[in-house]
């Protein structure tokens, strides 16, 4: 096992057709401990998979440096860099049995003479005749063994004879799955893995990855686009933009302390809603309405006395209240009930600002209903106009206070 480090990592597309060239991957410092799995989010050209494509050794990085471990394999060939990637196509051999998919990568990881490439395929030409006429292989039997460990592990021994054409989706990703555990490599690349599913069989499979992540202890470099699985499966994710680094963090780091806009309406579904505020008098002025502000970002508000700032609340953390001074009047949008909970587009009245709410499901509104909306003084997130987070002032640490001695 090892983990993974990026040293001011960047990769540029040389220009075509007179255009200009492509930074994708621009000066990005990342470390990956030894046996995390990291989730990669971002939008959709924003370098996630091309990360994975240099680590993999599929693509060359224009400047920096990859090291898995203490080792450096940037100019390494793709077989010597001990690591496994799933592709978001599955990338099954279609001509070989799930067996054979399983132990591909196996058979391909040391060089081979003739003789023994020989021995190898006698043993596999003639595994289903009785005993006494099978060839036997030493390396077969291994790879034979690791295979059926695979195959335990995923439940795909019922399947180990069939061919690509004949599994579902799910099954065809467990053993995608499989050929990249078989090799026991130092870190797991996975590229959207799950999206080819549906949403049955993604909950279920994101469990199965999760569980055999732990079971291993591999370090894994996960790419995905789903919000749940990027909250849901990772210790800790890296939000990208424009090939570069904006937030890394536990999955809740980034849910209650965004680093900027950016993260703040990415991470979340739906997003944070992000109002226009004045600071005023230690409150936040949203038009004429006055919203107070409590927790530990009160202490910054001081400093930024008369700024106008973006505030940014949770859905949750908007709640349907009677009418009162400090309360937003709104009027809902639109309604959709999920089951669970019910999320209110609401229009507010002051600055016609749309907000999305979490409700109960039970609730009865229709589109047009007026409503209004109680902020929980401790959910705002205030950020600048360049759409860096405030942070939380340091607040310094108070000097041991001397004993009173009495007199004498």
């Amino acid at each position: 096992m090892a983990g993974v480090r990026f040293e001011a990592l960047s990769k540029t597309y040389p220009a075509r057709a007179g255009g200009e060239p492509v930074p994708v991957i621009r000066s990005l410092d990342l470390t990956i401990d030894d046996g995390e799995f990291l989730v990669l989010v971002g939008p959709s050209g924003c370098g996630k998979s091309t990360l994975l494509r240099l680590l993999a050794g599929l693509d060359t990085p224009s400047s920096g440096e990859i090291l898995v471990g203490d080792r450096p394999v940037s100019l390494l060939r793709p077989a010597q860099r001990d690591v496994a990637m799933v592709f978001q196509s599955y990338a099954l051999y279609p001509h070989l049995s799930v067996r054979d998919n399983i132990g591909f990568g196996l058979r391909r990881s040391h060089p081979r003479t003739f003789w023994q490439q020989l021995q190898d395929q006698g043993h596999r030409s003639t595994r289903h005749l009785p005993s006494p006429l099978r060839l036997t292989s030493p390396r077969e039997h291994r790879i034979e063994a690791r295979t059926r460990d695979v195959a335990r592990a995923l439940e795909l021994e019922p399947l180990l004879d069939r061919r690509p054409k004949e599994l579902s989706g799910g099954q065809k990703q467990r053993v995608a799955l499989g050929r990249a555990m078989a090799r026991q490599p130092a870190v797991f690349l996975m590229d959207e893995p799950l999206s080819n599913l549906d949403a049955k069989l993604r909950a279920s499979t994101r469990t199965q990855i999760v569980d055999l992540q732990r079971q291993l202890g591999t370090t894994t470099l996960y790419v995905t686009h789903d919000q749940v699985e990027a909250m849901t499966m990772g210790h800790r994710i890296a939000v990208l933009n424009q090939g570069r680094l904006q937030q890394l963090g536990t999955p809740m780091e980034l849910y209650r302390w965004p680093s900027n806009l950016f993260v703040a309406q990415f991470i979340g579904s739906p997003p944070m809603n992000v109002l226009p505020i004045l600071v005023a008098s230690g409150t936040l002025l949203l038009g004429e309405r006055r919203l107070s502000l409590e927790g530990p970002l009160s202490d910054a508000l001081p400093a930024l006395e008369g700024q106008q700032l973006s505030a940014g609340i949770r859905p949750e953390q908007l709640r349907l209240a009677p009418a009162t001074n400090r309360n937003l009047p709104a009027e809902v949008s639109h309604s959709e009930v999920l089951g669970n909970e019910q999320l209110l587009t609401c229009r507010l009245l002051d600055g016609q600002h749309l907000v999305q709410v979490r409700a109960d499901p039970d609730l009865t509104v229709r589109s047009g209903s007026r409503v209004h909306l109680e902020p929980d003084p401790n959910g705002w997130r205030l950020f600048d106009r360049n759409g860096e987070a405030i942070p939380v002032p340091e607040t310094a640490p108070t000097a041991p206070r001397e004993p009173t001695l009495p007199e004498l």
